[in-house]
């Protein structure tokens, strides 16, 4: 783990944090509540640093979960119900009319949301946008195993997912892990097919599913491995393969069919050399293997030919920021379709602060730092409007309840609501954390 990846990610968790927080302690300010005080991580037991400025205490705590605002006359993550226990003053939370809770208590998903749509909005302005477009795929798609299991053929060129065009490469990758069917384009016809779940799972579980499918270019020879078929047959650093046992070899992918159709066999393999056809022969093992490494950079450059780069106005800006905001929100609402299904095991892969670390760049990156940042806010907006006691939408529901039936929810019934909250989160985060600590000793990040 380099320092420059730990950087990056308390730099974004503690922004999301403060400026979340800020969401809940602006409006309760406005409404005359008094917040007691305004932590960024959790502080039990001891703080790093704290002062107390007016009513309130500001201060650093030491264990970087969160953060959290204490707001006077409120039933919280603290668990602190003495002052509850005495009758209700004017600045107390439960207090104010329930119209005005429930503003302080989504304060701080809206402004998550506000804040990806922000950061999008800039993104697209100052960086515009780089995707790979699925269209210029000329020779369509080249396909793995676990990929071909969910329904996929090599060669085909992708149209729709769930009856949406599907323009970018990066975001079908991820989309069609989540999706119903799929429209490709096969052997000149539309076709539509449902994606297969144990596909997905097998995807999942090959810790590849960014390389289920790719872009298809030739089989150029970068490295030989020693006492293999390859460096027996004569096989040379910039060989071109274009044909084995008399069927063409245009692309990689084809050149792994061949090989394994023809394994423990003898074959003819013909190479562009220098642009010369020289006729190498050998016989291959029964994993079907030569020994050679391709030229990555070529296949690198042949993907870059599909490159495109969308430019935003200011103005432009403005509406593709939300749409990219809420295209992450329809992405993390569906992966809870992988997470909890029984066959794809998605649970299983689910990181905690020591799996997201890792995914951060071992060098500053400012753009993906912000992608990253927004990202993380459209996910902390959304999972703290899930209604389970603890989390902002617990709260949410509670007063909801009230506004609709009139009538307060019982002060015991939030009391043990939310300690239910407290103890099924914090059973949460040792069980994601201890998972994250497990992989990291047994090198499976």
């Amino acid at each position: 783990m380099a320092p420059e990846q730990l950087f990056q990610f308390i730099l974004s968790i503690s922004i999301l944090v403060i400026l979340h927080e800020l969401g809940h302690f602006i409006p309760a300010k406005l409404f005359k509540t008094k917040v007691e005080k305004f932590y960024l991580f959790f502080d039990p037991w001891f703080s790093i640093a704290k002062k107390k400025i007016g009513e309130t205490e500001y201060g650093i705590g030491w264990l970087p979960f969160g953060g959290y605002v204490k707001i006077a006359g409120m039933v919280d993550e603290s668990m602190d119900t003495d002052q509850l226990k005495k009758p209700a003053e004017p600045w107390e939370f439960r207090s104010k009319p329930a119209w005005q809770r429930l503003i302080i208590m989504l304060g701080g998903v809206t402004v998550n949301f506000f804040l990806a749509w922000l950061i999008y909005s800039c993104l697209s302005y100052f960086k515009g946008e780089k995707y790979y477009d699925n269209a210029k795929f000329e020779a369509g798609i080249a396909v793995t195993s676990e990929g071909a299991k969910m329904g996929l053929k090599t060669g085909d060129k992708i149209l729709k997912i769930d009856g949406k065009p599907a323009e970018r490469m990066q975001t079908s990758i991820m989309n069609m892990l989540f999706a119903n069917n799929v429209t490709v384009l096969r052997d000149g016809k539309e076709v539509t097919f449902p994606v297969n779940e144990d596909g997905v799972a097998e995807v999942l579980k090959a810790n590849e599913a960014k390389l289920y499918f790719s872009n298809r270019f030739p089989a150029v020879v970068d490295s030989i491995a020693p006492n293999l078929p390859a460096a027996a047959m004569g096989l040379k650093k910039g060989d071109k393969i274009i044909e084995i046992n008399n069927q063409p070899t245009q692309y990689y992918d084809q050149v792994t069919t061949a090989l394994l159709q023809n394994a423990g066999k003898p074959i003819s393999v013909k190479v562009d050399r220098n642009n010369q056809v020289e006729t190498l022969q050998t016989t291959l093992g029964k994993d079907g293997k030569l020994g050679f490494g391709i030229n990555g950079a070529l296949a690198q450059k042949e993907l870059d030919k599909t490159q495109v780069v969308k430019n935003y106005t200011f103005l432009e800006s403005i509406p593709r920021g939300f749409e990219r905001t809420i295209d992450v929100l329809v992405m993390q609402v569906k992966q809870f379709k992988i997470i909890f299904n029984s066959k794809t095991e998605g649970y299983k892969k689910v990181s905690g602060p020591i799996g997201i670390i890792k995914q951060m760049p071992e060098t500053i990156n400012w753009e993906f730092f912000w992608s990253f940042t927004a990202m993380f806010s459209v996910w902390l907006a959304f999972l703290n409007l899930i209604p389970i006691p603890g989390l902002d939408g617990g709260h949410v529901v509670f007063t909801l309840w009230e506004m609709i039936t009139g009538k307060p929810v019982p002060q015991k019934v939030l009391e043990n609501a939310q300690m239910i909250g407290v103890i099924f989160l914090l059973g949460l985060m040792v069980l994601i954390f201890g998972n994250d600590i497990v992989k990291w000793i047994t090198g499976k990040f």
